[in-house]
């Protein structure tokens, strides 16, 4: 089983990272692929991508929430990593509408360049998009057809949502995380409509913890929780949706 979208790098880890990934290795997850946020957190990606060799990769981006006044710097730093440095994504990238509207026009800037780079170095992108569908698709549509490929991060859209990403950007995956589980999601229609050949799981540790640990911080090893409840809805044992989740993972991200 993989954690496709996980940041044990960050603060919250600090006291006991060694334990967090021994619980996940017990529990199944044996690849952690780690999406970078700004420039103040590329040190410590870093450090723990070395430190679990062979357990975790690495992926590089500008979170749209750290678009800022001084992005177009941070993303010069940041195309100097993407080519001096070796990662399996361009990410996490993407537009937030929800905190902050403010800074549309330079959140759909960061996030055009980052996907031009991942278009000229054949690398997927790892897209973080709340409340803003349209405006990534924007984006999206100025790249011809499935020329980008990647995944929707922490996706719980409707099924006409899936099918609206399908005809404007192209057969993208997504990524299912604790929020499937949690008693008011109602995503089984949706999950029917992306089919378990365009699903990848993922945690997005240390946040949205799924049932029985929502409220407290996640981890990768709650990957497996995940996955029981999405075996569960597409009436399929979790062998099976471990076994075709890993495997598009490891297609998406070149593992």
């Amino acid at each position: 089983m993989i954690d496709t979208h996980t940041h044990i790098y960050l603060p919250e880890f600090d006291d006991d990272r060694d334990a967090v990934v021994t619980r996940a290795v017990e529990a199944g997850i044996h690849t952690l692929i780690l999406p970078n946020i700004d420039l103040t957190t590329v040190e410590a990606l870093h450090d723990t991508v070395d430190r679990y060799r062979g357990k975790c990769r690495a992926a590089m981006g500008l979170h749209p929430t750290s678009v800022e006044d001084d992005y177009q710097e941070q993303l010069s730093q940041i195309k100097t990593l993407l080519k001096t440095h070796r990662y399996c994504a361009i990410g996490e990238i993407g537009i937030d509408l929800y905190w902050d509207k403010s800074r549309l026009k330079e959140q759909k800037d960061a996030f055009a360049r980052q996907t031009e780079w991942a278009a000229e170095m054949s690398m997927p992108i790892i897209i973080h998009c709340r409340e803003a569908l349209n405006e990534v698709l924007e984006v999206l549509e100025t790249f011809p057809h499935n020329s980008v490929k990647g995944v929707f991060h922490s996706f719980t859209g409707s099924v006409a949502e899936v099918e609206e990403i399908r005809r404007r950007a192209g057969d993208f995956y997504f990524g299912i995380n604790g929020i499937v589980t949690f008693k008011n999601a109602h995503m089984e229609e949706t999950l029917h409509a992306i089919g378990r050949e365009r699903m990848i799981l993922e945690t997005d540790a240390p946040y949205l913890a799924p049932v029985p640990r929502r409220g407290k911080r996640n981890e990768p090893a709650y990957t497996a929780y995940t996955a029981a409840r999405v075996a569960d809805i597409m009436g399929e044992s979790i062998e099976a949706i471990d076994a075709v989740t890993t495997e598009n993972a490891r297609r998406l991200f070149d593992l």
